[in-house]
């Protein structure tokens, strides 16, 4: 059963704090794929998805509610970067590149599944490959046992990890070499020759638990049927794929009619885009990809310009804009508090490697939060990034004096630590009341 509306913004709640308007857009969108599923093929193909454009400032989670989103569905995801594509006849990227990038992705994904669902045979078949190379290695010293024997017991200890730091020496298949046919293509050799021409094979030199890796990898592919996972691939990345357009601001015409030429080229982007969000079919090297049924999901900050400053043609086919607010003070103790694998939660955990024991209480969070709502009314908004940079300096002398080879060493972070150790901004705001 697919996720409801409501269970779906359920699980972003563990992860993103506040935005509810966007995580019902975005969760109805989702929703209306598994509806569109069910519908007879006639009405499907004419149904497609209600793109959204997300508006807001940095750092209020407008990446994360995507990431998540396809993370939840198992759907093929990109993020792409709007200023980095450039109008036909300039240097840049191809805007059919994201597409192209897509399907890299659907099929990491579908690959990835295949391998878990072989992955005991490809482990038996590595454990006997390694089973062979190391009874040459130490079959000398298990005296007055058969060969059957040793081998038994070298695959039996093989499943442990008690000699994975062992040198062995393996023979590996070369892996062919990617030439670039032109910009944003390229073409692996080995694809186009591998069923004429026997891979390469060299020895080499390695541990055993890098040589498992390996092996596990070779294994897996020998056991997948690649062509079934090329085409799964295809239709996940049409039917379910999801591509998030940052910065999309960044290519709105601002200076109307009478613009200069950087505008121009700006919009030309836009146009270029436009036919891949209609709807278009796009050539890869695994075949041909039609994106009508692609989610698109655009993002930028709009500070400079506004979302009807983008071309008609392309505002028509983001239907759906959601506006995210800036985090305030409550938002911040909820994110270093609630959400799942918090910052604290990571910094514990990092520091916990090196035998420190950290401890954050209530009176220090609040601070932190205090201080990450100054920093962004006095400097650049950056949101829940401000966060980052507030707990690495906060964290500086004990992540730079932390060794690991002391017994577990407990550090209390209250509110006084935090004010002795981020003294130099308090005093920064301090002496800004002073200033008229």
């Amino acid at each position: 059963m697919e996720l409801s509306p409501k269970q779906i913004v359920a699980e972003l709640d563990k992860y993103i704090i506040g935005q509810d308007e966007a995580k019902k857009a975005v969760a109805i969108s989702l929703r209306n794929r598994y509806r569109r599923s069910k519908l007879s093929k006639e009405l499907r193909d004419e149904i497609t998805p209600k793109n959204i454009i997300m508006k807001g400032p940095t750092g209020v989670g407008k990446t994360e509610i995507a990431r998540r989103l396809a993370k939840l569905v198992k759907a093929p995801f990109v993020k792409v970067e709007a200023t980095k594509f450039t109008e036909v006849g300039y240097v840049g990227r191809d805007v059919e590149s994201m597409i192209r990038d897509l399907v890299e992705a659907a099929i990491l994904l579908v690959k990835n599944e295949r391998m878990a669902e072989v992955r005991d045979k490809a482990e038996a078949a590595v454990n006997s490959r390694l089973t062979n190379v190391l009874f040459v290695k130490r079959r000398d010293l298990y005296a007055g046992k058969t060969d059957e024997e040793i081998k038994e017991i070298l695959s039996k200890e093989l499943y442990t990890d008690k000699y994975d730091d062992e040198q062995v020496e393996i023979e590996v298949a070369e892996e062919a070499k990617a030439m670039p046919l032109m910009p944003g293509m390229e073409i692996n050799i080995g694809d186009v020759f591998g069923n004429m021409m026997p891979k390469r094979k060299k020895r080499k030199n390695m541990k055993v638990a890098d040589a498992k890796r390996i092996m596990l990898a070779e294994e897996s592919d020998k056991l997948i049927d690649m062509d079934n996972v090329n085409s799964e691939a295809l239709t996940r990345a049409e039917q379910n794929g999801i591509i998030f357009i940052d910065e999309i601001d960044k290519i709105t015409g601002k200076g109307g009619s009478g613009s200069s030429s950087p505008d121009v080229s700006r919009e030309g982007v836009q146009r270029d885009i436009l036919p891949i969000v209609e709807g278009s079919t796009v050539s890869t090297k695994y075949g041909p990809v039609k994106t009508d049924y692609m989610l698109f999901i655009a993002a930028g900050a709009f500070h400079m310009s506004r979302v009807e400053d983008l071309i008609p043609e392309l505002q028509g086919r983001f239907p759906v804009t959601v506006e995210l607010s800036s985090l305030g003070y409550e938002d911040f103790i909820k994110i270093l508090k609630n959400t799942e694998n918090s910052l604290i939660v990571q910094y514990k955990s990092l520091l916990g490697v090196d035998n420190i024991n950290l401890e954050f209480k209530d009176d220090a969070i609040k601070e932190i939060a205090r201080i990450a709502v100054l920093e962004n009314e006095n400097s650049e908004n950056i949101g829940a990034r401000r966060l980052h940079t507030i707990l690495e300096k906060l964290l500086e002398d004990i992540s730079f004096n932390a060794t690991g080879d002391h017994p577990v060493i407990n550090v209390v972070i209250n509110k006084q630590y935090v004010e002795e150790h981020l003294a130099h901004i308090l005093k920064e705001y301090d002496l800004k009341k002073y200033i008229l």
